[in-house]
């Protein structure tokens, strides 16, 4: 099993951001994946959002505050963007290169993943078996991001690097952890 701990980082802000911490940690086992955030601080500051009865599929999570992963096979240009919304909304898009031949993946009718919510922090975890979309052998490159909408309505981005001048997740200069 690879197992690694990370911590996100929030790209330039010019307001002052809330006292807030993204850490987690990403681990393979064969093609399980399983990748756990921890939102840590000040979730006053936060929109949150409330749960839904029937989590689903859903466009534009990145709108608001939202747990994402960009998964990339080595020396391929193709990549997967997964969203998580602490509301248990979900989705997964495929994409042929950079920003390029964007599309639902239509491999996952599910997402299933735990948000645990309390005063101070915001857990939320996933398991997922990446078999319909890549081999056991292959080769992994992440990167790892959030955002983070607060009250007073500005819009944070978090990410293991930030890489470009302006906050991008989908550079592949930003797909870090290998697995």
């Amino acid at each position: 099993m690879n197992d690694q701990t990370f911590s996100l980082q929030p790209f330039f802000s010019t307001e002052s951001l809330p006292n807030l911490k993204i850490a987690g940690n990403i681990a393979r086992s064969a093609n399980q994946l399983t990748i756990t955030y921890a939102l840590l601080g000040n979730l006053k500051e936060v929109i949150i959002g409330t749960q839904s009865d029937l989590p689903t599929r859903r466009h534009q999570l990145w709108e608001d505050t939202c747990f994402e992963f960009f998964l990339g096979i080595k020396d391929s240009e193709r990549y997967w963007e997964f969203n998580l919304s602490p509301t248990e909304n979900w989705n997964v898009y495929r994409f042929d290169g950079y920003r390029q031949g964007m599309q639902e993946e239509i491999a996952f009718t599910t997402l299933p993943f735990s948000v645990h919510h309390q005063s101070d922090s915001l857990a939320l975890a996933l398991n997922v078996d990446l078999d319909r979309i890549v081999t056991p052998t292959q080769a992994l490159e992440i990167a790892i991001a959030s955002v983070i909408k607060l009250r007073n309505g500005e819009v944070t981005y978090w990410a293991l690097t930030h890489q470009g001048t302006e906050a991008d997740f989908h550079r592949r200069d930003s797909f870090i952890v290998m697995l």
